[in-house]
């Protein structure tokens, strides 16, 4: 099964808050996007935004220049249909993020819960690769991931797990690391997940 199969099938079969990742309000997000980037004028992609209520949260603090992208249609679809007519003022995206060439480039490059799912080292080049290519010098970088000693599979598939260090290692010499938060993520089964949070500037 590809990649896009799977993704595609999850959100076929799955309603948006069914997903293990799903979160009611995407706290720590917002936090970290309010103290980077205050300016209702930054650009910002969400990189695998899913389904996710993110863009409709920024919508709602006066964000204007959101792009979304995600490996699956469904799930996108279905942000649109929620969104009705505030999705006209997104960019929407159906790719994946190691192969996507950026119309411009980004004030803030959100990540929640992609980047951990490459475990291939190639992959993991790819989408670094295109992190350099579609950020802003100055501009910053969210990644949020499964953390050691967290899962090591989510929605059936292996994850890589990562602290700061790990994390600003992969990454290079081209990300300073600004903050890190933590989280102990409650899923919709009641199941508790740590994650990492780690904002950092592109140099």
């Amino acid at each position: 099964m590809t990649k896009k199969t799977h993704w595609e099938t999850v959100y076929q079969t799955k309603s948006p808050d069914e997903v293990s990742w799903y979160q009611p309000t995407p706290t720590l997000s917002i936090e970290l996007i309010t103290s980077c980037s205050s300016s209702k004028e930054a650009e910002i992609i969400d990189v695998g935004g899913g389904a996710s209520t993110f863009v409709d949260t920024l919508l709602e603090k006066g964000y204007r220049h959101l792009t979304v992208l995600d490996l699956s249609a469904t799930a996108l679809e279905r942000s649109k249909q929620r969104l009705a007519n505030k999705a006209d003022s997104v960019e929407w995206y159906v790719d994946d993020i190691t192969e996507f060439k950026a119309p411009k480039r980004y004030d803030v490059w959100h990540d929640r819960a992609v980047f951990h799912f490459l475990t291939d080292k190639h992959e993991r080049e790819k989408y670094k690769a295109v992190l350099n290519k579609s950020v802003k010098s100055g501009g910053h970088v969210i990644v949020a991931a499964f953390a050691i000693g967290g899962a090591t599979k989510c929605s059936g598939l292996d994850v890589e797990q990562y602290d700061a260090q790990k994390l600003e290692s992969e990454l290079g010499e081209n990300f300073t690391l600004i903050e890190q938060r933590n989280e102990n993520h409650i899923t919709p089964l009641g199941n508790s997940q740590l994650f990492g949070y780690y904002l950092f500037r592109k140099k």
